[in-house]
């Protein structure tokens, strides 16, 4: 009888444990698909509704009314193209030249080895808000100052040493001797990388190349100060419905979630890579 009081002691507090975490994570879902809730509850309430001063948490009425105010307050699908143009064409570039050095800093030595990780890491403990003057200067003298291409190199700059330090950890995780025996068949380092390698990277760079492209969509800081008002970003445009008459909050969180939908398409075309690619480095060999 004691041990079987023992095992149901056991049991209960195993059930015990597993409901205060449920609990713990239910809380943390609540804390953080908030602010979620409540843009989209703004987004599609009444205008005069959303700047109530004892607003519902539950939606008091539907419309579509913000979503045309938002494209008809200014120039939406401009913003918006040019936000992807930068967003893509960051994740491109950054794939591939972050792929190409971090293969060459987990699988070759060479001299400064230890020194090129360790300029990475430092590179990434800047501000970004510290670099904005030199940035300013260097695209100026460069000619690239209020140009796509300009803000693309700029956002490479802290999205590149991020995907290079991430991809050299699913590398590292990608046992040698898988390439070793590809080569002994008969591949050549090329062939057994694009073969063997590639593949088991494929999950690590999709997970890569969504915090990519997410930091590359909401970035706020160097769109407002490097681009005109002519050339601004997704991020940017948004500021439209502050005016010096005050802030149109229904019509803003409508320009949000239009502006959010691109990032949930991409989660829901990617998510399993997306998962398998974060889980990816949690077993070595």
């Amino acid at each position: 009888m004691s041990g079987t009081s023992a095992i149901a002691a056991g049991g209960r507090r195993r059930n015990g444990s597993r409901l205060g975490w449920n609990l713990l994570g239910l809380l943390v879902f609540v804390i953080v698909g908030f602010p979620v809730y409540w843009m989209l509850n703004t987004a599609f309430k009444p205008a005069k509704d959303a700047i109530d001063p004892d607003p519902s948490l539950l939606p008091t009425g539907l419309t579509l009314s913000n979503f045309s105010r938002a494209l008809d307050i200014a120039d939406f699908w401009g913003p918006v193209g040019r936000s992807l143009v930068v967003s893509l064409s960051v994740v491109a570039i950054g794939i591939v030249v972050g792929m190409l050095a971090a293969l060459a800093i987990s699988r070759f030595a060479f001299r400064g080895r230890k020194i090129v990780i360790v300029g990475i890491l430092a590179v990434q403990m800047v501000p970004l808000v510290a670099m904005i003057i030199p940035v300013f200067l260097l695209l100026n003298d460069l000619k690239q100052y209020d140009k796509l291409t300009g803000l693309i190199i700029t956002y490479l700059t802290f999205i590149l040493p991020f995907t290079v330090w991430t991809l050299r950890g699913f590398i590292v995780n990608i046992p040698k001797e898988l390439e070793e025996a590809a080569m002994v068949d008969g591949c050549s380092r090329t062939g057994a990388f694009v073969r063997v390698v590639f593949p088991l990277l494929a999950p690590g760079m999709v997970a890569t190349s969504v915090y990519g492209f997410i930091q590359a969509w909401n970035e706020y800081l160097y769109a407002l100060m490097l681009m005109s008002q002519q050339n601004q970003t997704a991020t940017v445009w948004l500021g439209n419905f502050t005016t010096k008459h005050g802030t149109e909050y229904a019509p803003m969180m409508a320009g949000a979630t239009m502006m959010a939908v691109p990032i949930v398409v991409l989660f829901l075309f990617v998510q399993r890579k997306m998962a398998a690619g974060l889980t990816a480095g949690a077993v070595k060999g």
